[in-house]
């Protein structure tokens, strides 16, 4: 930096401690996902009690299921664009702001139609919200930890999803499914004072912008004081075309990255019907087993606890080839789910497994949101992540309605399980064809390439 006193970024990130303004990075992302997850999952643990106060049939409830669910395509397919065009901090606490203020509308609703309507709003904000905080995350990580922290980040999601099970069986009792709304709505408004206050814009994308060197000299500052004699700040990565300016959709879907594109779209699609198919209907399902309502609603609240398990594979990500890793996880959450069915009749089989389906399921879902940050160049970045997470939400629009067809069909409980642990292995599938169109080599292999050139 001596001569020129310019700085590559991702190199300044890789050679620093993780820094304060980092961990608060990392602590108001994972909070935003965690509520995320909460507000996503909100509505499947409150359904039983809206089938018992509103009087209506249970196929009736599909379109208050999925309704958040084309919200959040919507959201995430419009937001990734607008991220990588007006900046990711904007973005993001705009999001928060609509999924906080419209989970508290979905609580004045007093019939169907209405929370249908809110339902959607509601998904807006939570799909806007989900690609922007795991694109800002990863362009604040250092290359070695990167999929680690990322994964540790998106963890929120399932726990979130959990905390509202749990929380769902003591509330419901004491004050009612609304209840359940408030505090979905409340905690996000919350949030959105600290993330003005608090939060970074991306220096990444400040970089690619070529926003003010003052700028982005203030934040990194804010990481290691070596960064205080810089004057050019400059980003090392490949481009979808060398010599071309391209971003958004558009690099997306430049030949360079199209199929890696459309396999990172039906892996989260497949991973999404199997999610949101057992987190919806799990409490109903396990209640026509015989299981109480709180019962059935704890048991089930166990399946998105699991996605703890994707710090391990962040880890290994960090390590080995991420395609491997996540295509083998969704080998064995095929397997895992359908044994769910299969064990109905003894609980303590059935909550052992239903954990078990969570952590292999959810760890594998989990991991897919860092493999397209690091797929991506930071001009489309949060493009890719959002129309992964935007069109996989399509996933979980047909998981909604799969199991309730299945339910109208009086399949059994096996073979409803049965039948929802197929597309894991269309998910692995998919990525064994991202891996041989985009060969990926181990994170270690590539660092070593790049200390070997460097030494040239």
């Amino acid at each position: 930096m001596e001569g020129s006193r310019s700085l590559d970024v991702q190199e300044f990130l890789d050679g620093q401690p993780f820094s304060a303004l980092q961990r608060v990075i990392f602590v108001l992302c994972f909070a935003i996902v965690l509520l995320d997850g909460f507000d996503t999952a909100a509505i499947g643990y409150i359904a039983p009690s809206l089938i018992k106060e509103w009087g209506v049939a249970r196929p009736a409830l599909a379109p208050v299921l999925s309704a958040a669910l084309f919200g959040l395509a919507a959201g995430a397919l419009s937001a990734g664009p607008l991220a990588d065009r007006l900046g990711r901090k904007l973005v993001l606490t705009v999001s928060v702001a609509v999924f906080g203020v419209a989970s508290l509308l979905c609580a004045t609703a007093d019939s169907l139609d209405h929370l249908v309507l809110w339902r959607f709003a509601t998904g807006l904000g939570l799909g806007a919200a989900m690609p922007n905080a795991v694109t800002l995350m990863s362009e604040y990580c250092p290359r070695a930890r990167r999929a680690t922290l990322v994964n540790a980040m998106f963890c929120g999601f399932p726990l979130g999803a959990a905390f509202g099970g749990f929380l769902a069986a003591w509330m419901i009792p004491q004050w009612g499914w609304r209840s359940v709304l408030l505090l979905g709505g409340v905690a996000p408004l919350a949030l959105v004072v600290l993330l003005a206050l608090l939060l970074p814009e991306s220096v990444r994308y400040m970089v690619m912008k070529r926003q003010p060197a003052e700028r982005i000299r203030a934040v990194l500052r804010r990481i290691s004081p070596q960064a205080a004699a810089a004057e050019r700040f400059t980003l090392s990565e490949d481009s979808a075309a060398p010599g071309q300016k391209s971003g958004g959709i558009r690099l997306v879907l430049s030949r360079r990255y199209a199929v890696g594109s459309v396999m990172l779209w039906l892996a989260y699609f497949m991973g999404l019907v199997i999610f949101y198919a057992l987190i919806n209907w799990m409490p109903i399902l396990f209640g026509d087993a015989g299981l109480s309502p709180s019962s059935a609603a704890l048991i089930s609240a166990l399946f998105p606890l699991g996605g703890i398990g994707a710090v391990f594979f962040g880890w290994l990500m960090d390590r080995y080839n991420g395609n491997r890793i996540i295509a083998i996880g969704y080998v064995l959450t095929a397997l895992a789910v359908a044994l769910v069915g299969m064990v109905a009749g003894s609980l303590p089989l059935l909550v052992g497994m239903v954990l078990l389906a969570g952590i292999v399921m959810n760890t594998a879902q989990s991991s897919l949101p860092a493999l397209a940050a690091e797929f991506y160049p930071t001009e489309g970045r949060a493009t890719g992540v959002g129309w992964m997470l935007g069109l996989g939400r399509f996933g979980g629009i047909a998981g909604s309605f799969l199991v309730g067809e299945l339910s109208r069909a009086q399949m059994s409980l096996s073979g409803i399980f049965l039948v929802v642990a197929m597309p894991a292995l269309l998910a692995a599938l998919a990525l064994v064809v991202k891996q041989m169109a985009h060969p990926q080599a181990a994170p270690s292999a590539m660092a070593r390439r790049e200390a070997a050139l460097a030494g040239h």
